[in-house]
C-alpha cells in the first residue's frame, strides 16, 4: 500500500531536515505542489520562517517562455520562495531522502485570473462574477487549463501527477475573508448558484433545448425562499431536482457533464503526451457528478477509463467514506483515501489508524495524507505511529 503525504515546495526549500523528517513519518511518497492557488499557509518547523503568504495563483518552477508567447491567459510567477525554481529544488532533497514525488497540480481554480480578465469566469444566474472560477466551457480558459496541466504536471525527477480542480468550480470557495455563511445553503442550493451563464454556457444550454434566460429565471425562484427563510438546507442530486425540477436539473447536468469530461479527457492526453510511459495521471474527485471544487464530480466509470484512479475526500465520519469511495468500490485502478492529518483542520491523527483501515476495507488501496507541512510535531507523531502499525 503506497502511502503519500502533501507538501509545498516551500516546506522544503530553506529548511535541511525537511525532507528526512517527512521520510521518516513512513510515507513512501510525497505530493508537491507545482502549480497552486493564493494561499496563507503555517510553516511550524521552517528554520527560516513561520508564515508564507502566497499572494496569488502561480507555479511553482520557471514556466516556459517559449509555449506561453503572445497568449493572453498565462500562468504566473511566484515571488515568495527565495529559489529560481523551488519545485525542482524541493523535488531533489524529497528524491535524495528516498521519497518518490508527483506533482499537485491545482487548475481551474485562479482568483488572478478572474481579476485580470473577467471573461474568463463563471457567471451566475443573478450575474455576478466569480473570479476565483475560471469557466472550463470558454474555449481560450480550457487551452491554457491544458497547456498548464502538460508543463506543470510534468517536471523533472517527477513520476506521476494530481490533478485538483479539473472540472467545474462555483460557489463554495475558501476565498479572502469570506463572508457567506449569513444564509445556510445545501448543495443542493449550491449547485444552482455554481451554475454558469457566461456566452458559452448559454450556448450550451440552447444546445440542451433550454432558454438560458428562463433558466436563469427558474434558478432565481428556487433560490427566493433561500433568501427570504433560514436558508435552503435540501442536499444531493434529489435536492437539486425538488429546487429546480427534475428535467431542468437534468439538461443542466448534461451541458456540464459534457464540458467537464471533455476537459479531463483533453488535459491527461496532453500530460500523458508530455510524459514517460509509465507516468500515473490521478484527479482528485468525488463520485456526485454534479459537485463542484477541488474534488470535481465525476463518473467513476468514465474516469477511470480516462486517468490512472483518483484522490477521493475521505475525512470525516465512516459515511462520509463509504459514500465517496462505494462508487468506486470493485472497479480496476488507483483508489486513494485522502484523510486529513491536521487537528487545526477538522482531522483526527489520532484515529488515522482506524479510519485508514476502514478506507482500505471500503476499497481504497493507497492514502494521501494532508499535509505533512501544515501539522504540528503531535500530528506528526501520531502519524508515525499510526503508519507504523498498519505496516506491521
Amino acid at each position: 500500500m503506497r502511502t503519500s503525504a502533501f507538501l509545498y515546495p516551500w516546506d522544503v526549500v530553506g529548511d535541511p531536515d525537511a525532507a528526512a523528517r517527512v521520510a521518516d513519518l513512513g510515507v513512501q511518497q510525497v505530493t508537491l505542489a507545482a502549480a497552486y492557488h493564493s494561499t496563507r499557509a503555517l510553516t511550524p518547523r521552517h528554520p527560516g520562517h513561520r508564515i508564507v503568504t502566497a499572494e496569488h495563483a502561480a507555479v511553482l518552477y520557471p514556466s516556459d517562455a517559449a509555449r506561453w508567447a503572445g497568449r493572453r491567459l498565462r500562468p504566473h510567477a511566484q515571488s515568495w520562495v527565495d529559489a529560481r525554481d523551488p519545485y525542482a529544488e524541493a523535488a531533489e532533497a524529497l528524491t535524495g531522502a528516498g521519497l518518490q514525488v508527483h506533482s499537485w497540480v491545482v487548475l481551474a481554480h485562479s482568483s488572478r485570473l478572474g481579476a485580470e480578465h473577467p471573461d474568463t469566469s463563471v457567471v451566475n444566474a443573478y450575474g455576478d462574477r466569480y473570479p476565483w472560477a475560471p469557466c472550463i466551457a470558454r474555449p481560450e480558459v480550457r487551452a491554457y487549463l491544458v497547456d498548464l496541466a502538460a508543463e506543470a504536471a510534468v517536471r523533472g525527477g517527477t513520476h506521476g501527477t494530481e490533478l485538483e480542480s479539473c472540472g467545474w468550480y462555483g460557489f463554495a470557495h475558501l476565498h479572502a475573508h469570506d463572508k457567506i455563511a449569513g444564509v445556510s445553503l445545501g448543495d443542493a442550493a449550491q449547485y444552482l448558484m455554481s451554475l454558469c451563464f457566461c456566452p458559452d454556457c448559454r450556448a450550451g444550454y440552447a444546445g440542451q433545448g433550454l432558454d438560458a434566460d428562463e433558466l436563469a429565471g427558474a434558478v432565481r425562484r428556487a433560490l427566493e425562499p433561500a433568501w427570504s427563510g433560514a436558508g435552503s438546507p435540501e442536499a444531493g442530486w434529489s435536492g437539486i431536482e425538488k429546487l429546480l425540477g427534475a428535467d431542468l436539473a437534468a439538461a443542466t447536468l448534461g451541458w456540464r457533464t459534457e464540458v467537464a469530461r471533455g476537459l479531463q479527457e483533453s488535459v491527461v492526453g496532453a500530460v500523458r503526451a508530455a510524459a514517460a510511459p509509465d507516468f500515473q495521471v490521478l484527479l482528485h474527485a468525488d463520485p456526485a457528478p454534479y459537485r463542484t471544487g477541488a474534488n470535481v464530480g465525476v463518473d467513476p466509470e468514465h474516469i477511470l477509463s480516462v486517468a490512472d484512479g483518483v484522490v477521493l475526500p475521505c475525512t470525516g465520519a465512516d459515511p462520509v467514506r463509504e459514500a465517496v469511495l462505494g462508487p468506486f468500490t470493485g472497479r480496476a485502478g488507483v483508489l486513494a483515501a485522502n484523510l486529513t492529518a491536521v487537528r487545526g483542520m477538522g482531522g483526527s491523527p489520532d484515529t488515522l489508524e482506524r479510519d485508514a483501515r476502514h478506507a482500505l476495507s471500503l476499497g481504497a488501496n493507497q492514502l494521501r495524507l494532508y499535509h505533512a507541512g501544515l501539522a504540528s510535531d503531535p500530528d506528526l507523531r501520531s502519524v508515525t505511529e499510526a503508519l507504523s502499525r498498519l505496516g506491521r
